[in-house]
């Protein structure tokens, strides 16, 4: 990796030590020691499009100067002014440096976690909500299927799904439903469209939050804001929800999590009743990505295999507690 060719950007004399840690699925992540404070340097895997960046910075940007009671990334510039590098690998990959934020993983499915989690992402939307950059942003919103994910236009995913290749043929049946759902989500697509708009974080989950060292119910940061978008207001807690079902996450913690949102923001009846639809949306967002990737040639088939009964099961599970979600959402959101 070229880390010295880009760390050479912001310091052209300095020295630095690099270090592996805690890493997520799309990008590549290391920390930097350098000129007498940490650092964590992001190379972008998962596109090669300077636009998406730039979007991502200039909200961050934008947060950092309002007064939030957790941190966001602030992206660092290079002597240059510029806040991400070109590697100089031919790989057409960029990076970026930022100021390293201490803390721990919390554990949102422990209900005073949870409400301390809805309370920052409340606050979070409401800072998002002011916030006009002035390019468009790079990514569709989650309703936009077939505009997110274009390896996968409904036409192929039936065709993938009604005969498998070889490999997968084992999942022919769990295939054929998740397609149902597909098919039938897009009917609710024009119902999304016609609810409240704004920028969103678009995957708040533990992974992406760090808790204060000495407090594991106090947030110190919200992480990631690479797929920031404009979206429907509701998907924020649609996403954060999604992400405790799929953790095994208990009635009492999505109730806390809700009063925490419900403390900061209200929604009108018809984003609460939207959530649980929303829920689904994500859940088979997630399949779709990954059969993306898969039909790209960049996963083999044993990720999808993974991905298929995991996404059988979230639905099923969210199936099971639909209506018990939907009032809680109506009872701690509107």
């Amino acid at each position: 990796m070229p880390y010295n060719q880009v760390l050479r950007a912001y310091w052209p004399d300095g020295e630095w030590v690099v270090a592996e840690g805690e890493s997520g699925w799309n990008n590549t992540t290391r920390f930097v020691e350098a000129d007498g404070r940490k650092w964590v340097l992001r190379i972008y895997e998962t596109h090669r499009d300077p636009d998406k960046i730039r979007f991502e910075h200039e909200t961050l940007l934008a947060l950092s100067r309002q007064a939030l009671p957790f941190r966001v990334p602030v992206p660092s510039r290079t002597t240059e002014g510029s806040t991400f590098v070109r590697l100089e690998d031919g790989s057409g990959r960029y990076a970026c440096l930022f100021a390293f934020v201490d803390g721990a993983r919390p554990n949102g499915l422990d209900p005073q976690t949870a409400r301390a989690i809805g309370e920052a992402t409340g606050r979070l939307s409401i800072a998002l909500r002011e916030i006009r950059p002035d390019i468009a942003p790079a990514y569709a919103p989650y309703y936009e299927l077939d505009a997110a994910h274009p390896s996968c236009p409904p036409e192929r995913v039936d065709a993938f799904c009604a005969n498998p290749p070889d490999a997968l043929a084992e999942w022919r049946d769990e295939l054929a439903g998740l397609n149902a759902q597909l098919r039938h989500l897009r009917s609710l697509l024009p119902t999304f469209k016609t609810l409240p708009h704004q920028l969103i974080h678009g995957d708040v989950n533990d992974s992406n939050l760090l808790r204060e060292p000495a407090d594991p119910t106090r947030l110190a940061a919200i992480l990631d804001f690479e797929f920031c978008t404009c979206d429907v207001r509701a998907m924020e807690p649609a996403v954060v929800l999604s992400g405790m079902l799929g953790e095994g996450g208990s009635q009492e913690a999505m109730s806390a999590f809700l009063k925490g949102y419900g403390s900061v923001v209200k929604l009108s009846t018809a984003e609460a009743e939207a959530i649980v639809p929303l829920i689904r949306l994500r859940k088979l967002d997630v399949f779709v990505h990954f059969l993306g990737r898969y039909l790209d040639g960049v996963d083999g088939p044993d990720v999808l295999r993974e991905r298929i009964p995991e996404a059988v099961a979230g639905l099923d599970k969210l199936s099971r507690e639909a209506e018990g979600i939907r009032s809680l959402c109506l009872t701690c959101l509107v």
